[in-house]
């Protein structure tokens, strides 16, 4: 170790080379086996899974005017309307921490999290779920993202990779690892040692530490503690058999879909979800459908243009269109998702969807202005874990100052109906409250997360 002359200063190739654990650690998260030889279960196991859309939507011709159960779907929502009874679209809800910001909205779409040039981000409430579950799965918790970055963060606030590749995803969950168990045993015990080493050595550093120093070191110390009961549990799933794969989901899932094929990409990951959980691989899922600034075009449906470029339609009408049927594209392979958790059964004979809650939404509403109130969002399943849909939840029009939406003449939304989308009328309406029910009805014992102030009632 190189210290240079003042005793507190720490050699910069040193910091990386400790660091270089530390940032690979999350990859762990998408490869740890945690569950124990499969049984058959009298009640299905809890599971969750969330869905990003960036850029918000087209406002005008997304939002549901009326509340309650006989409410009417809008036109981009129309290809859910077969799945009523186990939807709940909800309007009004925002992060408070993300109303100043912009493309950073994704970022804390799952936490709560604030969004400041200082602020460290927080756990998202996938992870907290993943907590729970973990123990009981083979893989902790599946991130699959158009980009490289998840939706997922650590207690840490480190953003976990994810994959894309529908090869790879497949493999990460029903292949035996390259090289056979006892190369992949072999590489797990020299990660430990790896760790190991690290821990004793930034133990030697933290004498020579400020105070601030310290709490960022014990920030890498904790990553190495999970990375070390990570690899432990790894270690003892190599013995596990993997679960049996039958043909047809082998050739529905294991393939690679080109850049042109949206439709069935989006597919086939919603079937590898669906299969994940289906075998009790794991039980906590997410897929970004790209960032905010990369979501990418659908020539299959004539879109020739990101998604961002579209959300920046500055009132054209034929950008305004082709988002329109951009997002009914989107929503409309979500259906997809919920068709196949309706069809195919868990272990104790029921159907998918009564254990699986699905949240699909995104971080804006209205993209031009990248406005992130009154966010776009539709809670699905989990009917078997107490949640009762069928209703439009509204929380504008839950707030005292909420006049009605702006409509024009012919019924329609107008133009005004874009502040809603960037100021929230109801200011305790938060969506980390909707994340606090979610983790509840997962088994994490909690009153709180990220910045909510109380649990929706669903």
């Amino acid at each position: 170790m190189n210290i240079q002359t003042q005793s507190w200063l720490l050699n910069r190739r040193h910091a990386l080379k400790a660091l270089g654990s530390f940032i690979s650690l999350p990859m762990l998260e998408c490869m740890v086996p945690l569950r124990a030889a499969e049984k058959a279960i009298a009640s299905s196991p809890k599971r969750s899974a969330f869905i990003y859309l960036a850029n918000g939507v087209h406002s005008l011709n997304y939002q549901i005017l009326k509340e309650g159960k006989d409410y009417q779907f809008s036109r981009s929502l129309k290809p859910l309307e077969k799945h009523r009874e186990v939807i709940t679209p909800i309007s009004g809800l925002h992060h408070p921490g993300a109303l100043s910001h912009h493309h950073g909205c994704i970022n804390v779409w799952l936490t709560g999290g604030k969004m400041g040039p200082s602020d460290r981000n927080t756990i998202s409430v996938d992870q907290k779920m993943a907590e729970i579950t973990a123990q009981q799965t083979r893989v902790a918790s599946m991130e699959i993202a158009l980009t490289q970055n998840s939706l997922a963060w650590t207690a840490d606030g480190v953003q976990l990779p994810a994959l894309r590749r529908c090869s790879e995803i497949f493999a990460s969950l029903f292949e035996e690892p390259k090289g056979g168990k006892d190369a992949q045993r072999r590489a797990l015990r020299r990660k430990g040692s790896v760790l190991d080493a690290n821990l004793a050595e930034v133990r030697q550093l933290e004498q020579k530490m400020g105070k601030e120093d310290k709490g960022r070191m014990e920030q890498y110390l904790t990553s190495v503690r999970e990375a070390e009961i990570r690899t432990t549990r790894a270690d003892a799933w190599l013995d596990t058999p993997l679960p049996a794969i039958s043909d047809a989901d082998h050739k529905r899932t294991n393939r690679d879909i080109a850049a042109t094929m949206a439709g069935d990409y989006f597919r086939t990951v919603y079937d590898l979800m669906v299969l994940a959980f289906q075998t009790d691989v794991t039980r906590v899922a997410t897929f970004s459908l790209g960032g905010e600034g990369d979501a990418f075009s659908i020539p299959e449906i004539g879109i020739t243009e990101s998604r961002h470029q579209l959300s920046h339609h500055g009132g054209d009408a034929g950008y305004m269109e082709k988002l329109t049927n951009y997002d009914t594209f989107a929503i409309e392979q979500f259906g997809h998702f919920l068709t196949r958790l309706t069809e195919t059964k868990d272990l104790n004979g029921k159907p998918l969807i009564g254990s699986t809650m699905a949240l699909f939404g995104s971080g804006m509403s209205y993209g031009h202005s990248h406005g992130n109130a009154n966010l776009p969002l539709v809670f699905a399943g989990g009917t078997d874990l107490g949640l009762k849909h069928g209703s439009h939840l509204d929380f504008n029009k839950a707030a005292k100052d909420f006049a009605g939406y702006s409509l024009g003449p012919d019924g329609a939304l107008t133009s005004a109906h874009y502040q809603l989308c960037s100021r929230p009328v109801n200011t305790d309406a938060h969506m980390s409250n909707l994340l606090l029910l979610m983790a509840q009805r997962m088994g994490v014992e909690t009153d709180l997360f990220g910045d909510s102030n109380k649990v929706i009632a669903i």
